[in-house]
C-alpha cells in the first residue's frame, strides 16, 4: 500500500478528480437504468402485456453497460492509490502515515483540496483538519 503525504495526495487530485466525477455520473446513470429496468419488470409482472421483449433486453443491457463503466472507473481510481468510500457522494481516501500508523486523507467531490484526515476506524464522521500532527 502506498502512503501519501497531504501534498502528494493533493497533487494526485489533478488526475483523480475527473475520475471521481465520472464515477458519480456512472453511479447515477446505473441507478436510473436499474430503476427503468425494475419498472419494466414490474409492469410485466402486473399484466405482462404491451412491452416488447426487446425493450426489457435493452434496459438490462444498459444496466450492465453502466455497471461495467462504473467498475472500470473505480479500478482507475484505485490505480492512483486512492480508496473509494462513497459512490454517490464521490468520497475517496488516500492512505497516509501519522506517527507510524496508517490514517486516511479524506476528500469529497466538491472540495477544492484535501483538508481533512481520519483514522481507519473513525471514518468520515471522525474527520479532523490537517495537518496530521
Amino acid at each position: 500500500m502506498r502512503h501519501f503525504t497531504p501534498e502528494e495526495a493533493n497533487d494526485a487530485l489533478v488526475e483523480v478528480r475527473p475520475l471521481v466525477e465520472r464515477m458519480v455520473e456512472h453511479r447515477r446513470a446505473h441507478s436510473e437504468a436499474l430503476e427503468r429496468q425494475e419498472e419494466l419488470e414490474g409492469r410485466i409482472r402486473g399484466n405482462g402485456g404491451g412491452i416488447p421483449p426487446a425493450q426489457l433486453a435493452d434496459a438490462a443491457a444498459e444496466v450492465e453497460r453502466e455497471a461495467r463503466s462504473l467498475a472500470q472507473v473505480i479500478d482507475e481510481i484505485g490505480e492512483h492509490g486512492a480508496e473509494v468510500k462513497d459512490l454517490d457522494e464521490g468520497l475517496i481516501d488516500f492512505p497516509a502515515l501519522r506517527r507510524g500508523e496508517t490514517v486516511l486523507l479524506c476528500w469529497k467531490l466538491g472540495e477544492d483540496r484535501i483538508r481533512y484526515w481520519h483514522t481507519v476506524e473513525d471514518g468520515f464522521a471522525g474527520r479532523q483538519p490537517l495537518p496530521l500532527d
